[in-house]
């Protein structure tokens, strides 16, 4: 597909927007468990004037900053060795995650821009109603178990993975409640645990995107993108801070609607 350059190459003015609107997106991902990409997209889209498919890769690199930040901001809450007890679930959704993650990146590379920027809009409202709906789930029972588990798993991971790459998210919106439907985990725990299954997912996803032309934004906005992996870093520490003093029941509705508002926003941009 012929490469699309960006309408819009940021300045040095943008710069304290980049820094502001990564540490507030890293923030929420920090609290929540998130990549924080389902709120970077639109802005990279609609204020920075990216083309779709340098959003989505531009919004991959911020994620994969955040993902890999906020793991260790939250071990005090939850610590590594809780999560690696739990690997089995890990190990489940990572044998679809990967593969969903490879092929989406590829699919998103030969759809149009049009196109693209309206698969964006609708999986935009769709993660909202999961925000919604799914992280409101408290812990219990596990909803299958053996194998009827372990295929399940696949099949979600494997979906999630797809998603992933689409978007250039971390996933993180609908691996918690699969994490905590499908498996029973706590909602802390499951945050983790979606971090955890995350960064690989997106690193495949992230290297698959590297054959692509539209790469190259990378290396053409890397004050940019430094400017925003900084804000993003210390979003993420904030976040990692406050993890089970903001209420969900009163967080996840303002999200949700935030999403619904981009997304809106994304489909007048195509």
């Amino acid at each position: 597909m012929p490469v699309q350059p960006a309408a819009h190459s940021p300045a040095d003015g943008s710069a304290p927007a980049a820094f502001g609107g990564g540490a507030i997106i890293g923030a929420l991902g920090g609290l929540i468990g998130l990549g924080g990409a389902e709120f970077r997209l639109p802005l990279l889209i609609g204020a920075f004037r990216f083309a779709a498919l340098e959003a989505v890769i531009l919004n991959k690199a911020m994620s994969l900053v955040v993902v890999a930040t906020a793991l260790p901001f939250r071990a005090r809450t939850v610590p590594f060795g809780e999560i690696a007890a739990h690997w089995p679930a890990i190990l489940n959704l990572l044998a679809g995650s990967l593969l969903g993650a490879w092929l989406g990146a590829g699919w998103a590379t030969r759809l149009r821009s049009e196109t693209l920027y309206k698969v964006i809009a609708v999986m935009l409202v769709l993660i909202a109603g999961v925000l919604v709906l799914g992280h409101d789930t408290t812990a219990g029972a596990a909803l299958a178990t053996g194998p009827a588990q372990i295929v399940a798993g696949v099949v979600f991971g494997f979906l999630i993975g797809v998603v992933a790459s689409l978007l250039g998210v971390a996933g993180g919106e609908l691996l918690i409640p699969t994490l905590v439907v499908l498996f029973g985990a706590d909602i802390k725990l499951a945050g983790s645990l979606s971090l955890a299954v995350s960064l690989p997912t997106m690193l495949v996803g992230f290297t698959r995107y590297s054959r692509d032309q539209s790469f190259s934004v990378l290396g053409r906005n890397r004050g940019f993108l430094l400017t925003m992996a900084t804000g993003s870093i210390l979003g993420t520490f904030i976040g990692g801070q406050l993890l089970g003093l903001v209420p969900s029941v009163v967080l996840l509705p303002v999200l949700a609607a935030i999403l619904l508002i981009s997304a809106v926003k994304v489909w007048r941009h195509a």
